[in-house]
């Protein structure tokens, strides 16, 4: 069974850093592309950042632009998520998904491709708070 585990979530202060890991196991992530959304309480979930695997190329959404970083480790099977300068308005649960990249490549349509995403994590939770 393809799964996705994600961890780093946690605690942090306003301004503070967190890095998200995304761990692939029973498939390998050469072949998929993979990203994030996140969903914060009584909101609808929104696509955060995703990762091509053939040339690396990236999506940010606009409200992480600048102080989010998406990067992956095909060596590690692992993806991550370098989230600085953190913002209440970050606190959500944070979940990593992928699809395989003959399907569905990263690019700005990402926010609304949740539905043809193969494989998803069960999410971890950030909470940015002083």
């Amino acid at each position: 069974q393809l799964q996705l585990v994600e961890s780093g979530g946690g605690l942090v202060q306003p301004g503070g850093s967190l890095r998200l890991s995304c761990a692939a196991s029973e498939f390998t992530l050469d072949y998929y592309t993979i990203g994030w959304f996140r969903q914060a309480p009584g909101k609808e979930r929104e696509g955060v950042s995703c990762i091509n695997s053939s040339d690396g190329s990236t999506y940010y959404a606009d409200s992480v632009k600048g102080r989010f970083t998406i990067s992956r480790d095909n060596a590690k099977n692992t993806g991550y998520l370098q989230m600085n300068s953190l913002k209440p308005e970050d606190t959500a649960v944070y979940y990593c998904a992928a699809a395989n990249s003959d399907l569905l490549l990263c690019g700005s349509s990402w926010p609304v491709l949740g539905p043809y995403l193969e494989v998803w994590g069960r999410g971890t939770l950030v909470t940015v708070s002083s």
